[in-house]
């Protein structure tokens, strides 16, 4: 399973990487030359390199959904759902 880090969850892939996950940065490849300056790019490297997505941007949740591709959002209402869940281990 590959991974594609979005930037702006900036440091994941190395977290990631701990975890044994083959996981690269938009940052990072950005840095080394690859052209990912949009989303369309982003969505079309990770489509070419077989890689699955993780990101905060709510807009690549309709490209995901229109072009079936595999991706992790991690939003405001997948955040509320990991708060209440820790919360639940308080009462």
């Amino acid at each position: 399973m590959k991974i594609l880090v979005d930037e702006n969850l900036d440091g994941m892939d190395e977290r990631l990487k701990e975890q044994g996950y083959d996981a690269l940065s938009v940052r990072k490849l950005n840095m080394a030359g690859e052209k990912l300056g949009s989303d369309f790019s982003i969505i079309q490297y990770a489509q070419k390199n077989n890689l699955i997505i993780v990101t905060k941007d709510k807009e690549f949740r309709k490209a995901s959904e229109e072009n079936n591709f595999p991706l992790i959002l991690l939003d405001d209402e997948e955040m509320l759902k990991i708060i209440v869940e820790k919360l639940k281990k308080f009462s």
